[in-house]
């Protein structure tokens, strides 16, 4: 059985989604799945399945959907053991919920890439990233709560993609990447860390001209709707492609705001 939250609520066994589909249930599990293993106060889960007008009967409707989710976990050949009672609240064991899992792949690849493993980083990124099938709670209605939550886990999402090219770039599949970032600009049109990887990726391929350009799409996006000039860091990116520096083509350049990571100094 694995519980999955990483796009569509999906709690999956033997094929077949065994999810709960009454709304409010499904909202209730979608919430211990982004905090699980981490005790949830009552008084929270009410705030997020109906904000600042609970009614009168919240706490016994809580319950019953606490035994609702229980059962659904029990059939779906989770046991007994998933969804715990701890004062004041309830707390969801996480082994099998795929943010969990991405948490963990996202943490060995970080831990390969600052161990100078690139190719072991990427495969670990990699993996990470493919437990995402679509935006997060992607079929439910997110309470308070689960709203900033969900922006938080879209941000993790984002930086792991931006190691993972990292990693690629240090590996050296710049051609690759273009077609891949390219419509990550787009996606992303104030993003300045994957607009200097795409300039690094560009100049590899001998492409400075182009390189140039998306920096210059990127200054006049940032100046005409946030009324500010790109960092210092990567107008120095637009120097070295000026310069043609010979770094420009080492392992030097990248895009990530990790340390000991190649963009690092640009």
């Amino acid at each position: 059985m694995r519980m999955s939250l990483l796009g569509p609520v999906v709690i999956s066994a033997g094929g077949v989604d065994r999810a709960p589909t009454a709304p409010k249930v499904r909202q209730l599990l979608a919430f211990l799945m982004l905090n699980a293993d981490t005790v949830v106060r009552s008084s929270e889960c009410i705030e997020e399945l109906w904000a600042h007008s609970p009614p009168k009967s919240a706490m016994s409707t809580l319950q019953t959907y606490v035994l609702e989710i229980r059962r659904t976990l029990r059939a779906a050949g989770g046991g007994d053991g998933l969804l715990h009672t701890r004062n004041p609240g309830y707390q969801l064991d996480g082994r099998r919920v795929d943010w969990v899992e991405f948490q963990r792949l996202a943490s060995a690849g970080r831990a390969a890439a600052a161990a100078g493993d690139h190719r072991q980083a990427s495969a670990r990124l990699s993996d990470a990233l493919a437990l995402w099938r679509g935006p997060a709670l992607a079929d439910v209605n997110p309470g308070p709560l689960s709203a900033a939550k969900v922006i938080e886990f879209e941000e993790s999402r984002k930086v792991v993609l931006e190691q993972r090219i990292e990693a690629d770039l240090a590996l050296g599949r710049h051609r690759e990447l273009l077609d891949e970032l390219e419509p990550l600009t787009a996606a992303y049109p104030t993003h300045e860390s994957i607009h200097a990887q795409y300039m690094v990726a560009l100049c590899r391929c001998d492409q400075s001209e182009r390189a140039l350009a998306v920096y210059q799409r990127l200054r006049a996006v940032l100046v005409d709707n946030l009324g500010v000039e790109p960092t210092p860091r990567l107008r120095r990116l637009r120097q070295a492609v000026l310069s043609r520096e010979p770094v420009l083509s080492s392992a030097r350049f990248g895009g990530t705001r990790r340390a000991a990571l190649p963009c690092a100094g640009y």
